[in-house]
């Protein structure tokens, strides 16, 4: 068990089944766990299509971060961890659609490899809470 944080739950879980939290909040900070194209019911969204993918990822992070008492607007650190640097056009398109200035801090990593196959992006962010 964690000691000193909130964590933060959602019903349902689809982190459930791999023994990993959404994230936890430390004091005015919430720290999520990185999330991926897995809707709630914990099938992948758009394998192949890194549009879709983005889309899902940023859907379950609002989704976390509103069961934290934040939102997306609150985002000040995110990490993107990208398969293919080839898609790194859609990651400018991600940071246009989804934040505003003053932007994110922001790090973009290639990785071999995701957790499962289909993945392409995995984002991890840093947030506030009102």
């Amino acid at each position: 068990m964690t000691i000193g944080t909130e964590p933060i739950h959602l019903d349902p879980d689809p982190f459930e089944n791999f023994f990993v939290g959404q994230g936890h909040c430390v004091g005015n900070l919430i720290f999520l766990s990185g999330q991926a194209a897995i809707e709630q019911s914990g099938e992948i969204v758009g394998p192949g299509d890194i549009d879709a993918q983005i889309d899902q990822a940023m859907a379950n992070i609002e989704r976390a971060l509103n069961a934290a008492g934040s939102g997306v607007d609150r985002i000040f650190k995110i990490t993107v961890y990208l398969t293919d640097m080839t898609q790194f056009e859609s990651v400018i398109k991600m940071r246009e659609r989804y934040f505003d200035k003053p932007w994110p801090a922001d790090t973009t990593v290639g990785v071999s490899a995701l957790a499962l196959p289909e993945l392409m992006v995995e984002l991890d962010v840093i947030a506030t809470r009102s």
